[in-house]
């Protein structure tokens, strides 16, 4: 698997992003400073565990991946399609979708189940990260990102290199009926596909219907990492699976100047 040990962090990165044009990463639990149920290395607030030591783990991060902790730019997170253009001077806004051109600025998010997209066109050397649970499929969030892009820095869909990161996998996922019907609703009927059966119950496929989206969007370039949260728990942080109870891991994108 595509892991990079940097002292006592393990970070995921894709095969198609290179190191010479991007840093990014994908961070494991392990490493930080948190107790349980947050154990350890936790980057969301307002969850019980200390801000301090929140705050002590991401620093910890940023100086495992070699960026500068003035450069993080991350949103208030609201499981919505609202993108914002990140650029200097900072200022924090809910959204779950980041872009910039910028390579002094580091985009920067948190998840536990919900899938991390992370954007790349090589031609506008412009990018994006984004969040993405039911809720912001149903209103197309792997589209807009892309959308994000086309409109603030001319990107061709078709150039852009998508990369989906470790999320709960569709064993682990089931779901109301209504929520399957506001995907059908706004996404289409060959949504079915995403939706499988276990035991009479719905459950989803957020990355194949993530991947759907993007190609629908004219992404042709698409890896997935096809890690689920909810059954590496020693890796990752799953709020469906530890039932709420739990940190967030890290996501992190930026462009190398």
């Amino acid at each position: 698997m595509p892991f990079r040990q940097v002292g006592d962090l393990r970070i995921f990165e894709f095969k198609s992003f290179s190191s010479e044009v991007l840093t990014h990463g994908i961070v494991t639990r392990n490493g930080g400073f948190s107790s349980s149920p947050w154990n350890s290395l936790n980057v969301g607030g307002g969850l019980g565990d200390s801000e301090k030591i929140v705050e002590k783990n991401i620093r910890r991060i940023f100086d495992a991946l070699g960026r500068a902790i003035v450069s993080k730019y991350d949103v208030w997170q609201i499981h919505s399609a609202r993108f914002h253009v990140a650029e200097l001077p900072y200022e924090q806004h809910r959204a779950d979708i980041l872009v910039t051109d910028n390579p002094e600025l580091t985009l920067f998010m948190r998840y536990a189940d919900c899938v991390p997209i992370m954007l790349y066109d090589p031609q506008a050397q412009a990018i994006a990260l984004a969040h993405a649970g039911w809720r912001g499929i149903v209103e197309n969030v792997p589209a807009v990102a892309v959308q994000a892009l086309t409109s603030t820095y001319g990107s061709n869909p078709a150039n852009i290199i998508a990369a989906l990161g470790p999320a709960i996998c569709k064993e682990c996922y089931p779901v109301g009926v209504e929520v399957v019907d506001q995907l059908k609703q706004a996404l289409g009927s060959d949504t079915t596909h995403t939706i499988v059966r276990r035991n009479g119950n719905p459950h989803l496929d957020l990355w194949s219907l993530c991947e759907m989206l993007l190609h629908r969007a004219g992404v042709n370039s698409i890896e997935s990492a096809s890690i689920c949260t909810a059954t590496n728990l020693d890796d990752w942080f799953s709020h469906r699976a530890e039932k709420g109870k739990t940190g967030r891991f890290a996501a992190l994108l930026g462009l190398v100047g």
